[in-house]
C-alpha cells in the first residue's frame, strides 16, 4: 500500500501538468523556448507594451527581468495583481495559470 501512494501522487501530477496550458504553444509570438532538459526549462518572454498573452499554465518558476516592466496578472477567478520588475531583477513565482499583459512603458 505506500508503494501504492506515491505512483498515485505522480499520476496525479502527470495529469495537471498535461492539463496545464503551455505558454510557448498558447502563445508562440510571445515564449519561445530557448532551453529545455528534465531538469530545467528556460523560456524568452517578449512583449510590447500593451501585448497581452492568452491563459496559460507554469510550474514553480523564476523570472529574470532583462528590462525594467510592468506586468498585470489575471487569474482565472478574474482576481488582478500588478507587478513592476527592475532590470536585472530575478523573482520566484510560485506555479500559477493566468494571462499577463504588459502594461509598463518597456
Amino acid at each position: 500500500m505506500k508503494k501504492f501512494i506515491p505512483i498515485v501522487c505522480l499520476s496525479i501530477l502527470a495529469l495537471a501538468i498535461s492539463k496545464a496550458q503551455d505558454p510557448a504553444k498558447v502563445d508562440p509570438a510571445h515564449y519561445k523556448v530557448i532551453f529545455n532538459n528534465s531538469q530545467v526549462r528556460i523560456l524568452d518572454v517578449r512583449q510590447k507594451p500593451g501585448d497581452k498573452a492568452p491563459m496559460h499554465s507554469h510550474p514553480n518558476h523564476v523570472v529574470y527581468a532583462l528590462t525594467g516592466e510592468t506586468l498585470k496578472f489575471t487569474l482565472p477567478d478574474g482576481k488582478t495583481n500588478t507587478v513592476t520588475f527592475s532590470a536585472g531583477q530575478a523573482t520566484w513565482r510560485n506555479a500559477e495559470t493566468h494571462t499577463v499583459e504588459n502594461v509598463g512603458q518597456e
